[in-house]
C-alpha cells in the first residue's frame, strides 16, 4: 500500500562568483549585487504555490544548494525560514544544510547562519592542492579552504561535511590520498568523496583535460576507502562517508525514495499524491531573471511536471536505494511505490543470479560488493 514518505525541502540559489568548468548544475555567474530580498520573496511565493503537496507533514530536512548559497546573508535565511514556518511546521530535530564555498565565506556570516537555524554546513573544498584547484577553475586556494573550516568551527558548527573530488586532471594516487588525509585531519562529521565526471554542456566536455587512467582510478578508490574506514568514516552510500550518527538525513531521504519539495530557479521535486496514487516529478524555471519575473507577475514557477508511469517505478526506486551500501528493507518498495515486489520477481532473480544483489531471504534490497562496483549493470536489470 502506498504511504506518505517523510518530507524534505530543497532550496536552490542559482548564483556563483564564477562558473566552474566541470559544473553542470543550474548556476549562473553573478553580475553585480545579488537580488537577495526579491529572491527570498520569490522563494516564499514558490513555496506557497506548493502547499497542497505538504499533505499534513512536517519538514524534517532542508538542503540549500546551488550555485553558492553562502552568497546570501544570515538575515535573508532567517526571513526565509520564518516565512516557511507560517505555512508548515519543522520537526524538532530538523537538519538544515547549507552549501558554502571557501572563496566566498565571511567569518561573521557563519554565526548569522547558525542564528537563522542552519545547523549543518557542506563546504565545497574539492582539493587541498592549489594546482588542482586552479585546474578545476575554483576561486579559492588551499589556505582559504583551511581558514574557512576554522571559521566554521569557531562559529559553533559541529556538523560539517567536506566535499572532495578525486580523479582530477593529472591526479596521482598520492595526490588523492593527500587530499583525503588533509580532510580527515580537520575532523569533519562527514566527507563526500566523489569522482570527477565529464558532463555535457560543460567547458570540460568541449575541452576535456587529461584525466587519470582507469587503473589509477581503481587504485584511488580502493586506497581511499581503506583510509577513510581506518579513520572511522563509514561508507553508507557510493560517495558518502560519515562518522557515527552523522549521516546526511536529507540525502538519505532522497536515496530512500522519500518526498521532497523543490523551490528556487531550476529546483526539482518528487512528491507522492495519495489521493490519486501517483508519484510526480516537477521542476521550476531555470533562469534567475525568469524566476524573479514569475514572482513579480504572480505567475507559476513550475515549467515541467511528469507523473511516473507504473513501469518506471522499479528503476526510479532502485536507482536511489541501491546506492546505499546496506540497501533498504524489502517492504519499502511497496510503501514508496504502491506496487508489490512480486511484480519485479524476474529482475530480482536475475540480479541475484549475477551476484549483484544479496539474497532476498535476508529481508533487504541490498547490493553485493560486486553490485556496488557495477551499479549501472545492476540497475539495467530494472529498466
Amino acid at each position: 500500500m502506498l504511504t506518505l514518505p517523510p518530507l524534505s525541502l530543497y532550496i536552490h540559489v542559482p548564483w556563483c562568483v564564477k562558473k566552474c568548468p566541470y559544473c553542470d548544475f543550474n548556476s549562473h555567474r553573478l553580475n553585480g549585487d545579488i537580488p537577495e530580498d526579491a529572491y527570498i520573496s520569490a522563494l516564499l511565493h514558490d513555496f506557497q504555490n506548493e502547499l497542497s503537496q505538504v499533505q499534513g507533514r512536517a519538514i524534517h530536512s532542508i538542503f540549500i544548494g546551488g550555485g553558492t548559497p553562502s552568497l546570501l546573508s544570515g538575515k535573508a535565511y532567517q526571513r526565509l525560514f520564518d516565512g516557511l514556518q507560517k505555512h508548515v511546521s519543522f520537526t524538532d530535530d530538523i537538519e538544515i544544510t547549507m552549501e558554502a564555498n571557501p572563496g566566498t565565506y565571511e567569518h561573521d556570516r557563519f554565526q548569522s547562519y547558525i542564528d537563522a537555524g542552519v545547523n549543518r554546513i557542506s563546504l565545497g573544498v574539492q582539493s587541498f592542492q592549489d594546482e588542482k584547484l586552479q585546474k578545476l577553475g575554483r576561486i579559492h586556494s588551499a589556505a582559504e579552504a583551511y581558514q574557512a573550516i576554522k571559521s566554521i568551527i569557531e562559529s559553533g558548527f559541529t556538523n560539517i561535511n567536506i566535499d572532495l573530488m578525486h580523479g582530477l586532471p593529472n591526479q596521482s594516487l598520492d595526490d588523492a590520498l593527500h587530499d583525503l588525509q588533509r580532510a580527515i585531519e580537520l575532523k569533519p562529521a562527514h566527507i563526500s568523496w566523489y569522482q570527477l565526471t565529464i558532463e555535457p554542456n560543460t567547458v570540460f566536455y568541449s575541452k576535456t583535460p587529461v584525466l587519470p587512467p582507469d587503473d589509477t582510478l581503481w587504485d584511488i578508490q580502493e586506497a581511499g576507502q581503506k583510509l577513510l574506514a581506518s579513520a572511522g568514516f563509514e561508507q553508507y552510500e557510493i560517495s558518502a562517508y560519515s562518522q557515527a550518527d552523522k549521516r546526511s538525513r536529507h540525502n538519505l531521504n532522497y536515496w530512500q525514495f522519500g518526498d521532497y519539495m523543490g523551490i528556487g530557479a531550476g529546483a526539482h521535486g518528487k512528491l507522492t499524491d495519495l489521493s490519486t496514487g501517483q508519484i510526480i516529478r516537477n521542476w521550476k524555471t531555470r533562469m534567475p531573471a525568469d524566476y524573479l519575473a514569475a514572482s513579480d507577475e504572480q505567475q507559476a514557477f513550475e515549467t515541467g511536471r511528469r507523473i511516473l508511469a507504473v513501469d518506471e517505478l522499479p528503476i526510479e526506486f532502485m536507482m536511489n536505494v541501491l546506492r546505499l551500501n546496506h540497501g533498504v528493507e524489502q517492504g519499502l518498495y511497496r510503501a514508496r511505490t504502491g506496487e508489490n515486489l512480486d511484480s519485479i520477481t524476474a529482475s530480482l532473480a536475475l540480479a541475484q543470479q549475477k551476484g549483484l544483489l544479496e539474497p532476498l531471504e535476508q529481508g533487504r534490497l541490498q547490493p553485493t560488493p560486486t553490485g556496488r562496483l557495477f551499479l549501472n549493470d545492476l540497475l539495467e536489470l530494472f529498466t
